[in-house]
């Protein structure tokens, strides 16, 4: 944009007319995951993917609409890449950011456990002011407890299991994407 001589120049980062996608990954999963969704769902440059083993406070704090994406590991635990993120994500303050989550989990090997960090990392955006987006409903699912489900019949972010329900996942990808996508972008106006 041109400046009249006399006043300012505004300096707009570049992350902020994008969307940052940020994922921890374990078996890889995840990350080719975050992969499809850059590359079938969003155009060229308008999408950032962070491994959140890599990520810093800038980067995260950088982006105005996020998406966030992790496995759930062991027994219901955080990967460790996302363990290793959250003094970062709680020093944050994510007042004002819109916030896209998905899962990955195992609900038959793990199914008293069911998509756990993806209602941790929930809990732990929510709380710092972010407007969280992109709801899943529990149908098509058998699982025995899930710290993701909300308890009114929806997770709290796109669910994917991908080891026994490979054949969903590109379906339930495009229908959550065509639903988040909209306010995502709206965000960065």
């Amino acid at each position: 944009p041109s400046v009249r001589p006399g006043q300012p120049s505004l300096e707009i980062s570049d992350t902020m007319s994008k969307i940052g996608l940020f994922y921890a990954s374990e078996s890889g999963n995840t990350e080719k995951i975050a992969k499809r969704i850059q590359r079938d769902h969003f155009d060229p440059g308008t999408l950032d993917i962070h491994d959140l083993q890599r990520a810093t406070a800038e980067s995260f704090g950088s982006y105005d609409a996020l998406i966030i994406g992790t496995p759930t590991v062991g027994m219901g635990d955080y990967p460790d890449a996302l363990d290793g993120f959250l003094p970062t994500l709680q020093a944050a303050d994510l007042t004002g950011k819109t916030v896209a989550l998905f899962g990955l989990g195992d609900q038959e090997n793990y199914s008293g456990e069911f998509v756990d960090a993806l209602g941790m990392v929930h809990e732990e955006i929510e709380s710092r002011g972010a407007t969280i987006i992109g709801y899943w409903p529990t149908d098509g699912y058998d699982y025995e407890f899930s710290k993701a489900d909300l308890g009114d019949g929806q997770f709290c972010g796109l669910v994917l299991d991908v080891d026994n329900q490979p054949e969903l996942t590109s379906e339930r990808l495009a229908t959550w994407i065509a639903e988040v996508k909209p306010a995502l972008l709206a965000s960065l106006a």
